[in-house]
């Protein structure tokens, strides 16, 4: 997308883009920063980046306290060839030369970094490595950083920067020329594994034969490689619903889907957070897959604060939206191969919606379970965006 480009908020048929390509250095080797939150709720860009990238090689993740293991079976059982290292000497010694990036893989609530994160990161920069920054602090506005960046010939790129306000969208009615389903994958709690389940989604999906396009909201996606997306928490509120919209529109006429899934953020009840009000606004889904943790008893950055039941969450949802919640999806933390069973069982009893695991039981039945609310998507009859 040109950098000129003319994009008006307020116009009447706004020009729907995709998300910013930011442009980078030549190269794509990375290292990700994670000491001491790998495999946590504040290392979700960490553990996304193991699961899933499309524009980094992950050479390696630096968490001195798991060195030694691979970061896939440290994750969810299975080796990914990732390396978890204990500091950055050893992950560059590792690489056998400087990788191209270091990439800030933590995501602590505040989006700010510590003194000791500093010093890696700043450690990286001497090294000539490329910073990617997913935080809410702009270290390309830091002077320490960018006369770092500047004697080492090397550039800083912050994810969550928006674009300038002349360039970002009011909501605009264009969501009602979407024609496809969307799907909503939200929560009841941020780092709950929503952006896990919307990817594993879409993959299971196209596996299937069904066009599928996933929209992210988050910064993590983003680095993945997401073409459409936008960091919906780094944006002044009034814009968040059109931005949502405008990157659904943008998926809808760059790709022609069959069903489009957007990634969720935080929880609709969540007592810090809005931006699941303003994805049920913005991308107006047909269909809610709400991700919870059974084992979870306080929200993960607000311990003062008790987890909502999957009831009240699902009933808050379909009360604030035009929409239906079609089925769940489980977070596994703290639970047993059995206990999980149970818990599927449980909630699929109590609650008459499908429920799985995406990460342990088979991507068929998270399929099977967007089928089921769609059955048009699997027999070739015109796709709308009403459930069945």
């Amino acid at each position: 997308m040109p950098a000129d480009r003319d994009i008006h908020a307020a116009s009447a048929h706004p020009e729907v883009v995709p998300a910013p390509l930011v442009a980078l250095p030549t190269g794509s080797t990375a290292i990700v920063y994670c000491e001491g939150q790998f495999g946590e709720q504040d290392g979700k860009t960490a553990n996304g980046l193991v699961r899933h990238s499309e524009k980094y090689e992950i050479l390696s993740v630096i968490d001195s306290r798991h060195a030694g293991a691979d970061a896939g079976t440290f994750l969810d059982g299975e080796p990914a060839g990732i390396p978890i290292l204990a500091d950055l000497a050893e992950a560059i010694a590792h690489a056998g030369t400087v990788p191209d990036y270091l990439i800030c893989g933590v995501a602590p609530a505040d989006g700010l970094l510590s003194s000791a994160q500093r010093v890696v990161l700043l450690d990286g920069i001497a090294r000539g490595m490329h910073i990617i920054n997913g935080l809410h602090e702009f270290l390309s506005d830091d002077a320490e950083f960018a006369a770092a960046s500047i004697l080492a010939d090397v550039t800083i790129t912050d994810i969550r920067r928006p674009r300038e306000k002349k360039d970002l969208h009011l909501f605009s009615g264009r969501i009602f020329d979407v024609t496809c389903p969307r799907i909503a994958v939200l929560g009841t709690d941020g780092a709950i594994g929503k952006r896990t389940t919307a990817t594993l989604l879409v993959k299971a999906l196209n596996d299937r034969g069904i066009h599928a396009v996933m929209v992210g909201t988050g910064q993590t996606t983003i680095i993945q490689g997401g073409r459409y997306g936008v960091a919906l928490d780094a944006l002044v509120p009034q814009f968040c619903s059109g931005e949502v919209e405008n990157q659904v529109v943008a998926a809808y006429e760059g790709e022609d889907p069959d069903v489009i899934i957007v990634e969720g953020q935080g929880a609709l009840s969540h007592p810090a957070y809005l931006t699941s009000a303003h994805i049920l606004r913005g991308s107006r889904p047909a269909g809610v897959i709400v991700q919870h943790a059974p084992r979870r008893e306080v929200l993960g950055d607000f311990p003062m604060v008790a987890m909502p039941t999957l009831a009240s969450e699902v009933a808050l949802i379909e009360a604030f939206a035009d929409t239906r919640v079609i089925g769940v999806t489980v977070n596994h933390e703290r639970m047993t191969d059995a206990e999980i069973g149970d818990a599927i069982d449980e909630i699929e009893l109590a609650h008459g919606l499908p429920a799985t695991d995406p990460l342990t039981r088979p991507l068929g039945r998270l399929v099977d379970m967007v089928l089921r609310a769609f059955p048009q998507l699997d027999r070739g009859a015109p796709v709308t965006a009403s459930a069945a």
